[in-house]
């Protein structure tokens, strides 16, 4: 049973409740991750979420988001989310956006989270697991914004905003 982790306002942990209990309505504040990326060549791997996800389904986000378990650095928990989603090894991480927090809400259900973002690059050839990771490609940076700009409501919420992030922190070339 995957545990997720319950934080205060400082992001200090508070405890943990199993995850299929965490995301509803009133969904607590608990820790997360984000993590951006990149093929070799500089390409962006994206994600659309399985259609039967709890939580925004079948829309495309980063290329892993996920929860660190219980004394599980965020690292590790991208490693272990990248293997398990995508078949993929996580090389190259580095924090992008540590303070990231976000609220969002789609069909009911609430994301609350402290959701550090990092960037780094793959290795190996996707290949999903298909209850998890619906579809993927790999962009450009660029096209992958104006992906984003014109299918606003096809994405994620905390991607959108986090691609803004990034970008205004002259993290990636800006479009």
């Amino acid at each position: 049973m995957e545990l997720i982790v319950l934080v205060d306002d400082d992001g200090t942990a508070i405890g943990s409740m199993p995850k299929p209990l965490v995301h509803h309505g009133e969904t607590p504040l608990h820790r997360a991750f984000s993590a951006y990326l990149f093929a070799d060549d500089g390409r962006l791997l994206v994600t659309r979420r399985a259609a039967d996800k709890q939580t925004f389904p079948g829309m495309w986000t980063n290329t892993v988001c996920g929860h660190p378990g219980p004394e599980e650095d965020d690292g590790a928990a991208i490693a272990r989310r990248a293997g398990f989603e995508l078949g993929l090894g996580v090389v190259d991480l580095r924090p992008a956006l540590p303070g990231y927090r976000y609220r969002a809400e789609f069909r009911g259900v609430v994301e609350n989270e402290i959701c550090p973002v990092y960037l780094g690059r793959f290795t190996g050839t996707p290949a999903p697991d298909p209850t998890e990771v619906g579809d993927w490609e790999l962009l450009e940076w660029p096209a992958f914004r104006r992906r984003q700009e014109s299918e606003g409501d096809g994405w994620s919420p905390w991607c959108r905003e986090q691609a803004r992030l990034i970008e205004a922190a002259g993290l990636v070339p800006a479009t």
